[in-house]
């Protein structure tokens, strides 16, 4: 099985290496011309200077955390049987009677769209661990639904 989480992990170093960057290039830049037209305390080119390397900062840091997260995600301990990361599961949406087939994905790769849903959005952490057969209950934002599962290939099955 090829890594599926290649192209998220170069995703995020991309925008790492952006944001690096601008932290060690631009935004020193910034602050010394900022610094350059003197009295700092009414100089907003410099605070804002200053905010947005702080908030870079903490960007870089949030995504190399989410990188090291995803370097210990170990695909092999997915289950076979019940929902998890990459499954495909076609699900009845019980008042409507309506068959919807979702995706469970990473945050970073979430479509709504495309079917592609998140494993920590409400659904997606509702039909997480779950099998044909089961019946599931989630508060969303335009309320109350209730799904039973339907069918179910997992990241092991679908190539």
């Amino acid at each position: 099985m090829s890594d599926p989480l290649a192209k998220i992990k170069k995703k995020l170093q991309t925008e790492i290496d952006a944001l690096e960057r601008e932290l060690s290039v631009e935004l020193p830049k910034e602050i010394a011309v900022a610094r350059a037209h003197g009295d700092l305390s009414e100089n907003a080119e410099y605070k804002f200077a200053k905010e947005r390397q702080g908030y870079v900062n903490a960007k870089i840091h949030h995504l190399k955390k989410r990188m090291g997260d995803l370097g210990m995600l170990n695909l092999t301990n997915i289950p076979r049987d019940r929902t998890g990361y990459g499954s495909r599961v076609v699900v009845v949406d019980v008042q409507r009677s309506v068959e919807v087939e979702y995706k469970l994905v990473s945050s970073e790769e979430a479509d709504v769209e495309k079917g592609l849903i998140s494993t920590t959005s409400p659904i997606g952490r509702a039909l997480l661990n779950r099998k044909v057969g089961d019946e599931v209950q989630v508060a969303t934002p335009a309320g109350n639904k209730e799904f039973e599962v339907v069918r179910l290939v997992t990241i092991h099955e679908d190539d």
